[in-house]
């Protein structure tokens, strides 16, 4: 960890306690993510790796890889899934892993409703209804 030092400024302190703050919640929340993207943030936030090392270990661009860690933390962060989970006894186990889909991981429509052997019709109609009942929440 990085000495601070007494020069440093107050806005600087600060910028460093929300990222400190950033960080630890990402990583609170490293056990909502699956297979690629779980093993792509814990190189990242764990064991320090930076984009460059996991790039050359994957063999896929820096740029590509700095993309994912970006998407991945707003999502992370964003909250919409997590909502979905504190509200749980409002879903489905089915709608349930529709949001995950959606708002965690990203998958379009099509992948989701392929991937759950839905409807475009049915993943779409129940992504408008958890918007509804998360608009409702918050």
């Amino acid at each position: 960890m990085k000495k601070i030092h007494v020069n440093i400024s107050q806005t600087t302190l600060e910028a460093e306690k929300r990222r400190r703050g950033e960080i630890d919640l990402l990583r609170s929340r490293l056990h909502l993510l699956n297979g690629k993207e779980k093993v792509l943030m814990t190189m990242y936030l764990e064991n320090g790796n930076s984009c460059r090392q996991i790039a050359r270990l994957t063999g896929v661009s820096d740029t590509s890889i700095a993309r994912r860690i970006h998407i991945l933390t707003e999502r992370l962060t964003d909250g919409q899934y997590i909502v979905c989970l504190r509200n749980r006894d409002k879903f489905t186990r089915d709608q349930m892993t529709i949001a995950k889909g959606y708002f965690l991981m990203g998958l379009s429509i099509s992948k989701i409703a392929a991937k759950r052997h839905r409807s475009r019709y049915h993943v779409r109609e129940t992504i408008i209804k958890i918007k509804s009942i998360l608009n409702d929440c918050g």
